[in-house]
């Protein structure tokens, strides 16, 4: 039986190339996104990942087409950026509301669906953002930060009934993510223009980071494996970021941080 694969925000960047590495993996995708058409070899359903009624007609479409689903990928998302004081409140939680709880309505439908199955793979996009916080990036820092403990706890909820849960952090990877980036440059000049150098470091490290299809392979990977780990960092640089992130004390990693993102 062929496996059935759900992929939001799979119709560019990093979801697309998960989702094209699904199919290759033999799985029947389904990838959801906001545009009007999809990718050519996947079923594509135009849907709203913010709004439930639209999560659940879209899980609704997939379970009576096919009758189970197997893998999850909670991809879709976008980033903002600025300095906390002059970032408006209703924007920040825009981003939380497609980057963490977005995810968390397409959860909250498909788990009934694994757990009764007795199987079934989730796997939530984060970032390396997680556990180094970028200044001028906070909230998106911040909503990374929540994927990884939502994802912890939920591995331990879901773990007696054959669902396992898993996140995955990104590194630097070239997608249409940056140019995407809604970039608010109000205050600049009272933080003496470090918002826009900041900025200007993360964009051109995107551009010059990971081919997205490594990263989608690496993804598709994780998410057909027999058995997996909490997280997964993608890129050796990364893994050895996120473990000097673990054992260096706090006071020196957010001074590292600075120098490389606040000045």
């Amino acid at each position: 039986m062929r496996k059935v694969a759900v992929v939001t925000g799979g119709t560019s960047g990093i979801g697309k190339q998960t989702a094209l590495a699904l199919l290759r993996e033999g799985c029947t995708v389904y990838e959801l996104s906001r545009r009007e058409t999809g990718v050519e070899g996947m079923h594509h359903i135009a849907a709203d990942i913010t709004k439930e009624d639209a999560v659940k007609a879209a899980v609704d479409q997939v379970m009576a087409a096919e009758g189970h689903i197997d893998v999850l990928v909670n991809n879709a998302g976008f980033g903002i950026s600025g300095a906390i004081e002059f970032t408006d409140t209703e924007d920040a939680k825009r981003l939380f509301d497609a980057d963490f709880f977005g995810m968390v309505n397409l959860n909250r439908c498909v788990i009934p669906v694994m757990r009764q199955a007795g199987r079934g793979r989730i796997v939530n996009l984060s970032s390396v953002a997680a556990p180094i916080p970028i200044p001028f990036q906070a909230y998106y820092s911040a909503a990374k930060a929540a994927v990884n403990a939502y994802t912890m706890a939920l591995a331990n909820e879901l773990r007696p009934y054959g669902v396992t849960v898993c996140a995955v952090q990104p590194g630097d990877i070239k997608t249409g993510f940056t140019a995407a980036r809604e970039k608010v440059i109000l205050g600049d000049d009272v933080y003496g223009g470090r918002i826009e150098r900041s900025v200007h470091r993360m964009e051109r490290d995107e551009q010059n980071g990971m081919d997205p299809a490594v990263a989608g392979r690496f993804i598709a990977r994780i998410a057909m494996k027999p058995s997996v780990k909490p997280l997964y960092t993608i890129g050796a640089s990364y893994k050895l970021f996120v473990l000097l992130s673990r054992i260096l004390p706090c006071r020196f990693l957010n001074w590292m941080i600075g120098l490389l993102y606040a000045k």
